[in-house]
């Protein structure tokens, strides 16, 4: 299957993805493969085969935690070292870690370099590879530094999700949860009927999730408006991971974690009913994402808002689901309000 992702005229880079294609990789130029020894173990040799260029290879550690400007100091000096230059291509070949530090690296690399998207995690897949948003992590907060930089092919391979483990299908599983609460109705009710451990479903949904997020970012492409409403659930799920040093929660579950806070500020507002609420809840049951946090310290959860990139002139940006199937942007809920939806999650 292949979705062309057309952004033209909105966006001067357009590109394919490519889902489960035999096709081989050939770029003009030096090649570098950046990866973690987890990804590599498991398929370079499949890669290597795929790939018609001479190429390095380029490893960083795993974990949210490297997800920094150190690790991209190390990739660019590799890549000064074996001196590569404007005309050489990166390709990300991992989970959304790898994927967002390598466009990073790719965005500032001479000012600019092409990059591949290989992901090997179905959150990766269906969210993090499309769109073109890179980025590391702060002490402050998550994706702090960044830069928007569309990749020029993305490569689904439904081949990796087999070694997967349970934990990594269930994040994935949250962001098109995600995207179908907020943007399709019909979507949600798929999710509701099928299961994702058979391949047929789980392709579809693959697609479907893809297809949902290029026609968001095709309108919006540097998150100005509606683009906004895919950080559903990021608002809150970015505060859980900042909370636990990035070290109890895949960025899913946090996500998951952070859609049932957001879905409790809209039931108290209005915009969300509670047998859609409930709706919503027993989705992530269903695929085992549905987590138990508790905010230790309600005053210090509710200013680490105030880190995320959708805050301005100190006023929060909630993106808050408007039945199932749309949404609304509200940057004007009084602090009261927030807490006490929040108090459902303290200890």
């Amino acid at each position: 299957m292949i979705i062309d992702i057309d952004f033209s005229p909105t966006i001067s880079k357009s590109y394919k993805i490519y889902i489960d294609e035999e096709k081989e990789i050939e770029v003009s130029g030096k090649l570098a493969i950046i990866t973690n020894e987890k990804v590599s173990s498991l398929h370079l040799e499949w890669l290597k085969k795929r790939i018609k260029n001479d190429f390095i290879i380029i490893k960083i550690a795993d974990g949210e935690e490297f997800k920094n400007l150190e690790t991209a100091e190390f990739i660019l000096l590799e890549l000064m070292r074996h001196k590569f230059d404007r005309k050489s291509t990166l390709i990300a070949f991992g989970g959304g870690i790898v994927g967002d530090i390598t466009g990073f690296c790719a965005a500032i690399f001479l000012r600019g370099v092409n990059f591949i998207q290989i992901p090997t995690t179905l959150l990766a897949q269906v969210d993090a590879s499309v769109g073109g948003k890179t980025g590391v992590n702060t002490k402050f907060g998550k994706n702090l530094i960044g830069a928007f930089h569309q990749p020029i092919a993305v490569y689904c391979y439904s081949h990796f999700l087999t070694t997967l483990p349970k934990r990594e299908v269930g994040a994935g599983i949250a962001e098109m949860i995600k995207i179908a609460t907020t943007f399709d109705e019909e979507f949600v009710s798929f999710l509701e009927k099928s299961d994702l451990n058979k391949s047929e479903d789980l392709q579809k949904a693959i697609a479907k999730s893809i297809g949902l997020k290029a026609k968001v970012v095709k309108e919006d492409e540097k998150e100005a408006g509606v683009r906004a409403v895919l950080n559903y659930g990021h608002t809150f799920g970015h505060v859980v991971e900042n909370k636990t040093n990035y070290k109890e929660f895949l960025h899913g579950e946090a996500v998951a974690i952070g859609i049932k806070m957001a879905n409790e500020l809209a039931y108290d507002l209005g915009l969300l009913s509670q047998d859609e609420k409930e709706r919503i809840l027993a989705l992530l049951a269903k695929n085992e994402i549905d987590f138990d946090f508790k905010i230790e310290d309600l005053e210090s959860f509710y200013e680490a808002f105030f880190l995320d990139k959708k805050s301005h002139n100190d006023k929060i940006t909630f993106v808050l689901p408007k039945g199932i199937g749309g949404y609304e942007l509200r940057d004007n809920i009084p602090k009261d309000k927030v807490l006490n939806s929040l108090k459902k999650f303290c200890k």
